[in-house]
């Protein structure tokens, strides 16, 4: 089945006020908590079954680090982005994964949502290994592979760089194309889509068979004036929320971080995980326990500095996807212990 292009609904748009809560490793010490959880600290996360974060959270609640520190985790799947920014919005959920640009959105738009860092991994863009596209111009004309939306972070990174380096813009200039990684992958390999902007994590498999990255997307981030170990994707959880349950957003970012500790260091637990990943082969699984770890963030809150030279950049490409009309970074984007 070949795709045809498309536009998602953004849902990012909307200013959302339901409550939510945080999960993320944090410059938070671990230090020792109550065992002992009350039935409202139940926290609900929405993520995909088998995504990147289900990693950490099936490690936190394997060795009961939601218990140890005090609060219970429950799951909610979801089968992408923009069915977790819709079940937050709806209160159906406590917590999604996402990018603090977007966080700093709403915050202009009247939410009370912060961010704390899950990983400074980014997506990729791929060509075929035989591919005539030596550069991002000659996207132009061309049908390309979005994964997560109109709205992803590292497709808006992209088109902001194409702008500020090429004067062009791939959304009138190419034909974007969104759907669900995996089917986009298989329209990739079927020659149906000319290149592909994907997760990290689904693109190892193309990698494995010969794809290549047009280019790297640490590079345009520095370009854009991104510190490259800057993370731009966390968990987000309500200031309401935080404030009335009392020590949740401390509690959540210890377990997160007692994971994190657990899957730099423990062969075992990553194969235990191995199940988990849809892996076929060692060589993928091997990549991909390496590109989660490669991709834990620093105990520390992303530069606000460079975070403003981002906005300011996505200011000057005319690009108001992510980041809002304001070019300034929310007040209270990051969370601060």
């Amino acid at each position: 089945m070949t795709l045809s292009p498309h536009r998602i609904k953004d849902t990012n748009a909307m200013p959302i006020t339901r409550r939510m809560m945080l999960l993320a490793g944090s410059a938070a010490a671990l230090l020792p908590l109550p065992t002992k959880s009350r039935a409202e600290d139940i926290i609900r996360i929405a993520t995909l079954a088998s995504g990147t974060v289900a990693w950490e959270i099936d490690t936190i609640l394997h060795h009961g680090l939601d218990r140890k520190f005090g609060f219970t985790l429950s799951v909610v799947p979801v089968a992408g982005k923009q069915s977790a920014d819709v079940m937050l919005a709806a209160g159906a959920c406590d917590v999604i994964v996402t990018d603090w640009i977007w966080v700093s959105r709403q915050r202009q738009q009247g939410a009370d949502y912060t961010f704390i860092p899950y990983s400074k991994q980014i997506g990729a863009l791929l060509i075929k290994p035989n591919s005539s596209i030596k550069t991002l111009a000659d996207l132009k004309g061309k049908k390309i592979g979005v994964a997560g939306g109109p709205t992803d972070k590292s497709w808006i990174l992209i088109r902001s760089f194409a702008k500020k380096t090429m004067a062009i813009d791939l959304e009138k200039d190419s034909e974007a194309v969104f759907a669900a990684p995996r089917l986009l992958n298989e329209e990739f390999e079927r020659d149906h889509i000319d290149a592909i902007m994907t997760y990290w994590q689904f693109s190892y498999p193309l990698k494995a068979k010969g794809a290549r990255e047009l280019i790297a997307l640490s590079d345009v981030a520095k370009t854009l004036g991104l510190d490259p170990d800057t993370p731009l994707l966390g968990y987000v959880f309500s200031e309401r929320l935080a404030k009335t349950h009392s020590g949740i957003a401390t509690k959540l970012a210890r377990a997160s971080q007692a994971a994190k500790l657990i899957l730099a260091k423990d062969e075992a637990e990553w194969i235990r995980l191995r199940p988990l990943m849809n892996v076929e082969t060692d060589q993928d699984f091997e990549a991909l326990k390496a590109g989660f770890r490669a991709g834990i963030p620093a105990a520390t809150m992303p530069n606000k500095v460079a975070a403003e030279r981002l906005l300011q950049t996505l200011s000057e490409s005319g690009d108001t996807h992510l980041r809002g009309e304001n070019a300034t970074l929310a007040s209270g984007t990051f969370v601060e212990f």
